[in-house]
């Protein structure tokens, strides 16, 4: 967009505004709101806490989505008023308050359009991400930090909740690993854009020599199951073994056996976590990563059985990536699928500016299957 909007920039926008509007079928989801008051108003609403508390929840997403495009709608009114104004009266002021009224736009469109890919529910809800070292050994730890701190910023700068579930600090620097859930509106569908192996390219702080060094991590990311998808787990099929939660360089957090690990015998699959002070709000914690891994883990199954998969699983290592960060002997951060880049790393991995590679990437898979 040029630096003083223009009739045809806001005649895209007001296509892309109508476009939206098709996406997000807003007369049904008008008709939908009403149905939804009508029936949270009923007696006896809330005699199933459960199903209420569901209902209330799609209420207020489709309420959100029907007040962002009206908002988006306004700032296109004010847009055209105040360029078609500054044109009559010469005004440069009024010109530069129509694109910025643009910019605000194009951003809101951009979430619009987000919100009209996401077409499973667990697509708009919690997120649960774990980040693992892969090829690299202690650079490998460092590199989990790393990439723990940038989601940490990514979250903040969207309004996400994080809540860390296990985080244990590495032998000698970085992280052992890392998991962690993500509250907040699309957070799932946003974030699972980025699982997947992150390769990273420096010169290594461990090395006496300064040399060059090519580090791996593993991004998994799964969904917060809502209450009415059940998994079933046999109690007898775990193993619950507790002990004292640590902190960075191993120091005990506290003095009772706080921490939970949960070993689920029949898949092998082992979820740790300690960062809440009691026993049980750990045990709850792990709980529910263990249900969403099983989840995945069956609806991996059943793709299988349909020749669905979304595709093989990946070693941590070279070759597998999807995005790249190279530090040194230039800065670049490129994503491989869609071939999205920047040379400003820091905005990257101190400051979490995340959105132009995750929103790039859901916009490019909705064109490679409308293809």
């Amino acid at each position: 967009m040029s630096e003083e909007a223009t009739t045809a920039d806001l005649g895209l926008l007001s296509a892309r505004l109508e476009e939206v509007e098709g996406y997000l079928h807003l007369d049904e989801t008008r008709e939908r709101i009403a149905r939804l008051e009508r029936e949270s108003a009923a007696p006896g609403f809330w005699d199933d806490a459960d199903a209420a508390r569901a209902v209330m929840e799609a209420l207020a997403r489709d309420r959100d989505d029907v007040a962002a495009f009206e908002a988006a709608r306004s700032l296109l009114e004010d847009a055209q008023a105040a360029l078609e104004l500054g044109d009559e009266m010469d005004d440069d002021d009024l010109r530069g308050e129509s694109q910025a009224l643009a910019e605000r736009l194009s951003s809101s469109l951009s979430e619009l359009e987000l919100s009209s890919w996401f077409t499973d529910d667990l697509d708009h809800g919690d997120a649960i991400v774990t980040i693992t070292p892969g090829q690299g050994g202690l650079e490998a730890q460092d590199w989990t930090e790393m990439l723990f701190r940038m989601y940490l910023r990514y979250c903040e700068r969207r309004g996400w909740k994080v809540d860390v579930n296990d985080a244990p600090a590495g032998d000698v620097i970085g992280l052992d690993r890392a998991t962690f859930t993500v509250s907040g509106r699309n957070a799932y569908g946003m974030l699972r854009a980025d699982q997947g192996v992150h390769r990273l390219v420096r010169i290594s702080p461990t090395d006496a020599k300064k040399r060059r060094q090519t580090t791996f991590a593993g991004v998994e990311v799964l969904p917060v199951l809502p209450d009415d998808i059940e998994v079933e787990i046999d109690p007898s099929d775990l193993r619950i073994d507790v002990y004292h939660a640590s902190g960075p360089g191993g120091q005990g957090v506290n003095t009772t056996d706080s921490a939970v690990r949960i070993t689920h015998l029949p898949s092998g699959i082992v979820v740790t976590c300690q960062n809440e002070r009691s026993q049980i709000q750990n045990k709850a914690s792990a709980m529910q990563i263990l249900k969403a891994r099983l989840y995945e883990q069956e609806k991996a199954r059943r793709e299988a059985e349909l020749d669905e998969l979304r595709g093989p699983k990946h070693e941590i290592s070279f070759g597998n990536q999807i995005r790249n960060y190279v530090l040194y002997p230039f800065q670049l951060v490129k994503d491989t699928r869609t071939g999205i880049e920047t040379g400003n790393v820091s905005a990257v991995l101190d400051d979490g500016d995340l959105d132009q590679f995750i929103v790039g990437y859901h916009r490019w898979a909705v064109s490679q299957q409308a293809e």
